[in-house]
């Protein structure tokens, strides 16, 4: 038989199992959800030697293939990190459960009672590359919010994730639920991916983790609704009235604290009034991380070492020690700059002024705005949501981090007795 035939009615059979099981896990109580995920957190600790039997087999392939030393990083687990996913399991059993929550109940003129009630989304298919903690995660945060999950990893996992399958099979069993709530795909094929992202009779929403080329396919070719994010080209803004202390602080931690992530400064504005006072401290401190600079003019005039930025460096998200610097004229600048080059994730302004705060946090349409704070800090486990889904940069349902509340929606629902209208 053609293996697109075979894949269609496997993700076609997937897509019915989760619908039918989404059904059942719509009416589980929190303790029986809270008593799945210990059950998955014990096991993932009961079978830790299987886990890494299974790791080091994608490790060797992923060797094999030449992947990078970063890529191995992210795909290797070891003792440390699998007593981390379940712990992270436990702290998601310790969240409020958002299902079910009546909020702003009202009586109408009429004699109605009339409020909004949070429910699941339904089923939820979820597409992540490398790490496989995202499995753990991802199971977790969607069972509790009560959807059912179709998990996709990346094929360098496929070993891990079809382990840690098992941990989550095992903790639906123990608490009495079906196995079909997570389902994790078996197959490396990528038409999965195509199947998965088209099954809008079965599946509500699609959340890719991962590279921009990953997100760019699924956000061109899905016909369900995608929770995203392309990229995080994130700023911060060291105002003309900042205290120059805490702008050096945050400026070095925002870009060195981990280089990898979506959260991590990639442009650095600074006002004309205290550039000539901030930047060559910190150029000091970037160089001595070994942080490469690109600079407009004016920063290469304060610091010579700086190499001249591009248009195309405004743009870019390095992921990288590299950090594009541009001084400009006021808070106008500065906002129009982050209009025209953020990709709508994270900014801060550092500055003791209130009034020009309060504009940055009006004016900057970002999915985080903070004043003198680090744009590490945008991270659900930081904002109090535990783990996360992923961050959201779309304006509509959802939008940062994406926790247990962004993983359901509200209905209206309305009490009467007897009522009619007249």
């Amino acid at each position: 038989m053609d293996v697109k035939v075979d894949i269609k009615q496997y993700m076609m059979q997937l897509g019915q199992q989760a619908r039918a099981a989404s059904r059942v896990l719509a009416r589980a109580q929190t303790s029986q959800k809270n008593a799945a995920l210990l059950g998955i957190a014990e096991a993932i600790e009961q079978q830790r030697d299987a886990l890494l039997n299974a790791n080091q087999q994608d490790l060797e392939a992923g060797r094999a293939k030449g992947l990078d030393d970063a890529l191995l990083d992210r795909l290797e687990l070891n003792d440390e990190r699998i007593a981390a996913m379940a712990e992270g399991v436990r702290q998601i059993v310790a969240l409020p459960d958002p299902v079910g929550a009546i909020t702003d109940m009202r009586y109408m003129p009429s004699g109605i009672q009339v409020g909004k009630m949070r429910v699941p989304l339904g089923v939820v298919g979820i597409i992540y590359e490398s790490r496989p903690n995202v499995t753990i995660d991802a199971a977790a945060l969607c069972l509790k919010s009560g959807n059912a999950a179709i998990l996709r990893g990346g094929s360098e996992a496929l070993h891990s994730n079809q382990a840690l399958a098992q941990c989550i099979r095992d903790g639906l069993k123990k608490a009495g639920l079906p196995v079909d709530i997570v389902q994790v795909i078996e197959t490396a094929d990528r038409s999965a991916v195509g199947e998965l992202i088209t099954m809008s009779q079965y599946v509500d929403v699609i959340v890719p983790r991962g590279g921009k080329g990953l997100i760019e396919r699924v956000s061109a070719e899905a016909r369900v609704p995608v929770i995203k994010h392309l990229h995080g080209v994130c700023h911060v803004y060291i105002d003309g009235e900042a205290d120059l202390d805490k702008a050096t602080a945050v400026a070095f931690n925002a870009k060195t604290q981990r280089y990898g992530t979506c959260n991590t400064m990639e442009s650095l504005l600074v006002d004309l009034a205290v550039a000539n006072d901030v930047l060559p401290k910190l150029g000091e401190m970037y160089q001595a991380e070994g942080v490469v600079l690109r600079g407009c003019i004016q920063t290469q005039a304060i610091l010579p070492y700086c190499e001249a930025a591009t248009d195309e460096d405004w743009d870019t998200e390095y992921l990288a020690p590299i950090l594009s610097i541009r001084v400009v004229h006021g808070l106008d600048e500065a906002i129009e700059h982050i209009h025209q080059h953020s990709s709508g994730h994270t900014e801060s302004i550092i500055t003791e002024n209130y009034s020009r705060a309060r504009r940055f946090l009006t004016e900057v349409d970002s999915s985080s705005v903070m004043v003198n704070a680090s744009t590490r800090f945008a991270d659900g486990f930081e904002y109090g949501l535990g783990a996360e889904i992923g961050i959201s940069t779309d304006k509509i349902h959802a939008r940062g981090p994406v926790g247990l509340e962004g993983l359901t929606s509200q209905k209206y629902i309305v009490l009467g007795d007897g009522h009619i209208r007249t």
